[in-house]
């Protein structure tokens, strides 16, 4: 089932999470795709915060990966940013697997560069910035 929503701003961002937490499913590993400054970093926060996560969500840009906890989930939040890997050995190096099938979610950015890496059963999720400055999820 294809599902898409739609961000008219930052106002209404918080909606649309909540709207992709509803349909997150059984789904623990999400690949965020869209160009440098569509809005990656900014939806999966507001999704974290739709989760309950308490702490401050920032992009993983330097570190790979950010953890957080959440009092709606018995399990970690994984956000993940691969836009600075240069080789997929970096991946395996950091133990992907375990992330990737350890039960936690996995919310990916620039998953693109670890393609081949990525769990069969991903959910997809596509964001594109629209010319009158909206934009629109799909999944």
């Amino acid at each position: 089932m294809n599902k898409e929503l739609t961000i008219n701003g930052l106002d209404s961002i918080n909606d649309a999470a909540q709207e992709f937490v509803k349909n997150m499913g059984d789904g623990k590993v999400f690949a965020f795709y869209g160009k440098m400054g569509a809005g990656k970093t900014t939806f999966i926060k507001a999704i974290c915060e739709s989760l309950g996560v308490d702490d401050t969500v920032t992009s993983p840009t330097f570190a790979i990966v950010n953890e957080y906890e959440s009092d709606k989930l018995e399990y970690p939040i994984y956000h993940f940013d691969f836009y600075r890997i240069k080789k997929l050995e970096e991946v395996y190096d950091m133990g992907y697997e375990d992330y990737f099938y350890g039960g936690g979610v996995c919310f990916i950015e620039w998953p693109e560069l670890i393609e081949d890496l990525l769990p069969e059963d991903t959910i997809r999720v596509e964001i594109k910035e629209n010319t009158d400055g909206t934009r629109t999820v799909s999944f």
